[in-house]
């Protein structure tokens, strides 16, 4: 991968602005949403069972949250799934406290059984956890993972036939085939609530517009990371650069992408 391949992938999307369907948690909602619509997507942010089947039906990709977690929302998220499988739509997990508690840790891998999952992407304990490493998590904040993170995200992408994105300082990407790592980003990411929920709606918004699993993940990753950068610029502290990051991602340009990636494949 390259940056020009990122960048060909943005100004394809913003071209495109592919629907995204989320069913996300209440924390980070319309987080999500305006992160899609600066992204150059179009979000629905819907959950309501009775309308699964017509919401995504018109969607170019399903992203599925668990971060406030209860039954409702887990038959919501099994019936899109299956509804996006049979339309051969991209479904994104994001496993939000994976490993915090039971019920979260055995509905991703419920998730990840029932429905034909396109991408999981989560933080370093979150998917350290369900890839079976010595990982921890407390609440839905990463403690850390033990291990080399580039060699658990291969085999657990290997193992089961997705694509596996792990959050960090420097992102990786997996198919079990090809590997990235994304190292854009800014420190002042992790002290607002949501960034990791709006990335992974810019991953779904990608993979809208791309059947390259892992490429669309790592050239979301560089354009997320990217506006992280040029928002810490200019922000006084948590709440200018919150408000700095849509600018940011809202004014970015294929350039930008272009010239301010930094990815490598390995």
């Amino acid at each position: 991968m390259t940056s020009l391949e990122a960048s060909r992938l943005f100004e394809e999307l913003r071209n495109r602005r592919p629907l995204v369907h989320h069913i996300t948690n209440y924390v980070t909602v319309n987080d999500c949403a305006n992160i899609a619509i600066c992204t150059g997507a179009a979000p629905v942010m819907a959950d309501a069972i009775e309308e699964m089947d017509d919401m995504v039906s018109i969607a170019g990709a399903l992203v599925l949250n668990i971060g406030t977690l209860n039954d409702r929302l887990v038959k919501s998220m099994l019936a899109a799934g299956r509804r996006a499988n049979e339309l051969g739509i991209p479904v994104i997990v994001d496993p939000v406290g994976a490993g915090a508690t039971p019920y979260r840790t055995e509905t991703v891998n419920q998730l990840l059984n029932d429905l034909d999952v396109a991408v999981l992407k989560g933080n370093a304990g979150e998917i350290g956890i369900m890839a079976g490493s010595d990982a921890k998590v407390v609440g839905v904040d990463s403690h850390g993972v033990k291990g080399d993170p580039v060699e658990i995200c291969s085999e657990y992408a290997e193992r089961l036939g997705l694509t596996v994105v792990m959050t960090a300082p420097e992102d990786i990407i997996s198919d079990g085939k090809d590997t990235y790592v994304v190292s854009n980003g800014h420190p002042m990411m992790e002290l607002v609530s949501g960034t990791g929920c709006m990335a992974s709606t810019v991953v779904g918004a990608f993979n809208a517009i791309s059947k390259d699993r892992a490429l669309a993940s790592a050239s979301a990753l560089v354009a997320m990371g990217l506006a992280g950068e040029k928002a810490a610029l200019e922000a006084k502290g948590p709440m200018s650069f919150r408000t700095k990051l849509f600018d940011s991602m809202y004014n970015m340009t294929p350039a930008d992408v272009a010239s301010g990636a930094k990815v490598r494949k390995i």
